[in-house]
């Protein structure tokens, strides 16, 4: 699902792109203003994401979060059909771009945990990412929702 959340949507971005999806966030894409959030979603084909009472009511295709609350907020999101299942080596959590699998030693970094495998990296910041033991503490989080 490709989505655009808002400026008061940040972290809830990072845990939607952990469940595998296209998740922009509008900050990284210096966008602020309610019509350019609304027209940059348009024009992307993306569901907007927002806080905003007004915007939602605005935006084509809209979910409406009202919580503060990150968790709260991803049981809005799953209440409105996004799935939230744990995707690990889709998407980056700091940049939204795409990851590959890194192949061969002299690829992976030091720093990455030997026996870290599958490696992936995005293709737009150059992290590195491996299913550490973050991800048994997210697959926890999610399936207490």
């Amino acid at each position: 699902m490709k989505l655009l959340l808002d400026a008061m949507l940040g972290s809830l971005a990072r845990m939607l792109r952990m469940c595998g999806h296209d998740a922009a966030y509008c900050l990284d894409r210096g966008v602020e203003a309610d019509d350019a959030i609304r027209d940059l979603a348009a024009r992307e084909d993306r569901v907007l994401v927002t806080r905003d009472r007004e915007l939602a009511e605005r935006a084509p295709e809209s979910i409406l979060v009202e919580s503060k609350d990150v968790d709260d907020q991803l049981r809005e999101v799953a209440a409105a059909g996004v799935d939230l299942t744990p995707t690990p080596g889709e998407r980056c959590g700091a940049c939204n771009g795409e990851l590959h699998e890194v192949e061969g030693e002299t690829e992976i970094p030091e720093y990455v945990p030997d026996d870290a495998l599958p490696v992936w990296r995005c293709e737009d910041c150059g992290q590195y990412f491996w299913e550490g033991s973050h991800w048994d503490d997210v697959e926890k989080r999610l399936a207490a929702l």
